[in-house]
């Protein structure tokens, strides 16, 4: 397991750095539900989408290496070999990087639709 590097980052700050990340790698649809005060899970979802499996391995290298640049080290990586739902975890703040079709079926902003979205 590894552990989580505390950085001078506060998890909205994470936010910012992790979407700039997706947006340089051309994610699609990226969506930030506000989890603060909600759960324990995390402060943040960020949710986007990739076109092929290659994509969405570009996406979650692009997250990874700016949020290293960044000072945040030792995230938890799901579903990478896959390459259709790819979960970084960063503590606080947590990525789901969706094939299209993985996206529509578990629908993660239908399950948190209660929650705030940031812009």
């Amino acid at each position: 397991m590894n552990d989580f590097i505390l950085t001078g980052l506060d998890s909205e700050e994470k936010v910012k750095v992790l979407v700039e990340a997706a947006e340089d790698k051309k994610a699609q649809d990226i969506v930030t539900l506000d989890l603060r005060g909600r759960t324990l899970i995390a402060d943040f979802f960020v949710i986007c989408t990739g076109q092929s499996r290659i994509h969405l391995r570009a996406i979650a290298d692009g997250i990874l290496e700016k949020m290293r640049d960044a000072g945040v080290k030792g995230a938890r990586v799901e579903g990478y070999e896959q390459g259709t739902w790819i979960l970084l975890d960063f503590g606080d703040v947590v990525a789901h990087i969706f094939a299209q079709q993985e996206r529509e079926f578990y629908s993660l902003e239908e399950l948190w639709s209660r929650m705030e979205r940031l812009e």
